[in-house]
Order: structure tokens, then C-alpha cells, then sequence
């Protein structure tokens, strides 16, 4: 009994670090301070400028569809791919799908712009794009 315990925690442990990992995986701790909020701030003004009568739209280019969508969560995590910095946000249609879309950021001046935003993940799935060279 004691040994079916001592693997059932072993088996736990493995799983919570496997799990906490990837969790953390979309985020670049050395990206902080005052350029972290810059960023974050760029993406929040883009999702805010694209947003009328609390309805986000997006183009989806791949299905040929109009999404509107409704925000639902801004990511912490923040990456640098290329030239850009990428972070992400939850939103929701009106069927209750869920779009993980990520924003293209890239340093301007003393600040920073969201240009673009991608759906990295629709129906569960993750879509693969190419920012570096």
C-alpha cells in the first residue's frame, strides 16, 4: 500500500511540474518593469480601439469568417518573436467558442504599437504562424 502511495505521489509531482511548466512557457521573465506594461498597454489599447458596443471584431483570413466576439481575459505571459513582442487574450462568440488571439507588438519611439492580431487557437485547436527568420 505504501508503495502504491509513494508512485501515486511520485506520478502526481510529475504531472504538476509537466503542467506548471507549460503554463509558464509563453512567458519571458526577462521582459519586466516598464516595458512589460508598455506592451500590455499597446494590447489593451488595440482591443480597446477595435471594440464597439463592447463587441471586439476580428477577421479570421483562414475560415473567411467575422468574428464578434466579447473580451474575456488579457494573458500576463509576453514573448519576443522576431522583431515582436506577443502576448494574448481570451475572447468568447456568441455560440460560446473561444478564441485565443495573440497581438503583434513592436517597439515605437519611446513606446509601443499592437499592429496585428493573429488567432493562434480556434475549436481547440492551435494554429502555427512564423515571426522569426
Amino acid at each position: 500500500m505504501i508503495k502504491r502511495v509513494k508512485y501515486l505521489v511520485s506520478d502526481l509531482m510529475v504531472v504538476a511540474l509537466f503542467t506548471c511548466g507549460s503554463a509558464f512557457a509563453a512567458d519571458d521573465a526577462s521582459i519586466n518593469g516598464e516595458t512589460r506594461s508598455k506592451i500590455q498597454s499597446a494590447m489593451s489599447e488595440m482591443i480597446d480601439r477595435n471594440t464597439v458596443n463592447n463587441v471586439y471584431s476580428h477577421f479570421d483570413p483562414i475560415k473567411g469568417e467575422l468574428h464578434n466576439l466579447d473580451l474575456v481575459e488579457l494573458h500576463d505571459g509576453i514573448v519576443k518573436k522576431g522583431n515582436y513582442y506577443v502576448s494574448c487574450a481570451d475572447f468568447r462568440n456568441s455560440k460560446g467558442k473561444m478564441l485565443d488571439i495573440d497581438f503583434l507588438v513592436l517597439e515605437k519611439d519611446d513606446g509601443f504599437v499592437a499592429t496585428q492580431a493573429v488567432i493562434h487557437k480556434a475549436d481547440n485547436k492551435k494554429r502555427k504562424y512564423h515571426l522569426e527568420n
